[in-house]
């Protein structure tokens, strides 16, 4: 119990913004009691005038009940209307904060963890909490309101019986057309939900282009305004499904009445025996809910617990470390950097860079080659700070980069890798998640710079066209080219291509080429390429070798004192 108590004032901040309707629940519910006890009492009365054969008494006790029952059920519909309400924006809360988490939680443990982990963490257990305090007071509400009051149907006569029968196939016309609109309402907010549990699924499998993007602000807008489309069209649903469970609720109501009319009718000609009357009117309703409240409180209780603990072990730093960066904030790096002495290891077993050190200067163009596995790309990732050294420094402007924080770094800094993830957005969407304030002259720019702009122009829908999951509609070479579109948006001081031609035609290559040397000068290029035609024209290069720089200096110096790259090189000719 102690730690249902504090697991519910953790929740507690994300549903204290509904506290007004909670309150409001509550003074509903108060009526709903007084009504719950009011109503057994003119029960009571009406077994007294039935023994009496008082029949109008009877009769206008039964419109008194009738009546009360029947603002119960308006209240009771309103008070559900109210929880609903409750549990969507608590549960909107839960999502958008916990995805927050996941979004600095390091690479390193991403790398560790599927994704469907985060996913079912963030779209089934936040749904747990999001209903915990609805289903508490609901459970409250409905333990008072049902104290001392339990009926049942049942048939001891054959005309109560048609009757009984009459309401059913009545109750069933009413239920299927209810199921009917619940199920066309349910396509659409599944149809919703599934944009959303997609959009969530980017947002876990393509977290670290999104931190390297420094677009965690449009991407979690983006991430609320889906979650508030789906939470308003699921308040309406259960609003409208509300509808018809309400008129359900008053066609059992008159039901009831109907019973006990006919039960006077039959009385009156006596068709019936009093002790009959007094058996099929006490048993004609029952509430079985009291039987099982014992059990469902503790299952709720129970799974709370677990979600909460799911939850809040990826919010805290143990179990999910989140990563570290500095207080030092420069608006504009100059581009200069360095590594010194720098060892590096993915699972602190096999190293991957081995006392590394080189120096970069501002504005210079710098090209890395090698085989593959020697360290290029982790040289690019650790540069950005997606994970930590293990020894050495790495430097930018002179600062120890643990020493600057995220904007700093990621807003400062552009890679694009061989692989870029495309979101399931449309192409203009894309380039403003990392610009949210991009104008369509801006856009079209960067689309021509990076020899994208042709294509997209033969498009029907043009920038607006949605390229799919990972832009699966787009080719590899066209992928990579938008985005090096995006990274022509962000326009930083240093820009990393990681094997960014390398799904691209000659003629294009050539194209981006062209691109990549109007770009030189004015900003610090770094470029990882297996065609050494793409690197050749650099200031500097860099050769690894068994995670070393094994040889350094442009290209015609290293073809005379390095053999290895003088190999790389005539292959490449050969081809």
């Amino acid at each position: 119990m102690k730690e249902f108590k504090n697991n519910l004032k953790k929740t507690w901040k994300y549903a204290k913004d509904n506290k007004y309707k909670l309150i409001l629940f509550i003074i509903l519910s108060l009526f709903i009691t007084a009504f719950s006890i009011i109503g057994p009492i003119y029960s009571a009365k009406m077994v007294i005038y039935l023994t009496d054969n008082n029949l109008k008494q009877l009769l206008l006790v039964g419109l008194i009940i009738l009546a009360i029952d029947s603002i119960s059920d308006i209240l009771r519909y309103i008070t559900d209307i109210i929880l609903n309400k409750v549990y969507y924006n608590t549960s909107k809360n839960i999502e958008i904060d916990l995805s927050k988490y996941i979004l600095k939680i390091n690479n390193k443990t991403l790398d560790s963890n599927s994704s469907g982990l985060f996913i079912e963490r963030l779209t089934g257990d936040t749904s747990k909490l999001g209903d915990i305090y609805p289903t508490l007071i609901e459970y409250f509400s409905q333990l008072i309101q049902n104290i001392g009051y339990i009926s049942a149907i049942f048939i001891v006569d054959r005309r109560v019986f048609l009757l009984i029968v009459i309401y059913m196939i009545i109750e069933f016309l009413v239920a299927r057309k209810r199921i009917n609109i619940r199920d066309k309402n349910q396509k659409i907010l599944r149809k919703e939900k599934e944009k959303l549990t997609g959009f969530i699924g980017e947002l876990v499998r393509g977290a670290k282009d999104i931190k390297m993007l420094n677009a965690e602000k449009s991407f979690t807008n983006e991430l609320s305004k889906l979650v508030f489309d789906y939470s308003n069209k699921g308040y309406k649903t259960f609003k409208e499904n509300g509808k018809y469970h309400s008129f359900e609720w008053l066609l059992q109501d008159l039901y009831s009445f109907l019973v006990l009319f006919l039960l006077i009718i039959l009385l009156s000609k006596n068709s019936i025996t009093m002790a009959s009357a007094l058996i099929v009117y006490n048993m004609h309703r029952y509430v079985t809910w009291m039987s099982s409240f014992v059990s469902g409180i503790g299952q709720t209780v129970k799974d709370f617990n677990l979600s909460c603990t799911r939850i809040y072990n990826i919010m805290d730093d143990k179990e999910f470390p989140k990563e570290k960066f500095g207080n030092k904030h420069i608006n504009k790096l100059k581009g200069d950097f360095e590594f010194k002495n720098v060892e590096f290891s993915y699972d602190n077993k096999k190293q991957v860079l081995k006392d590394v050190s080189f120096k970069v200067k501002r504005n210079t163009t710098v090209g890395f080659v090698g085989k593959s596995g020697e360290g290029k790309s982790t040289i690019f990732s650790l540069l950005c700070k997606m994970y930590n050294i293990q020894k050495g420094e790495i430097f930018l402007d002179g600062i120890n980069i643990n020493s600057l924080d995220k904007d700093t770094i990621r807003g400062n800094i552009t890679i694009i890798s061989q692989d870029p993830y495309i979101f399931n957005l449309s192409i203009k969407d894309n380039l403003k998640l990392v610009k949210e304030n991009l104008t369509d002259e801006e856009m079209i720019e960067a689309c021509k710079m990076a020899c994208l702009d042709d294509y997209i122009e033969q498009l029907p829908d043009k920038y607006d066209t949605v390229v799919g999951e990972g832009g699966v509609t787009l080719s590899g070479g066209q992928r990579q080219r938008l985005a090096i579109a995006r990274a022509f948006v962000q326009k930083t001081e240093i820009i990393l291509f990681d094997e960014a031609t390398s799904a691209l035609d000659n003629e294009t290559q050539e194209k981006i080429n062209q691109a990549i040397k109007n770009l030189q000068k004015e900003y610090t290029i770094l470029i990882i390429a297996h065609r050494l035609s793409t690197i050749k024209n650099c200031d500097k290069i860099f050769f690894l070798s068994k995670g070393k720089i094994v040889a350094e200096g442009k290209h015609q110096d290293l073809l005379k004192k390095s053999k290895e790259y003088n190999n790389l090189y005539e292959k490449e000719l050969k081809k």
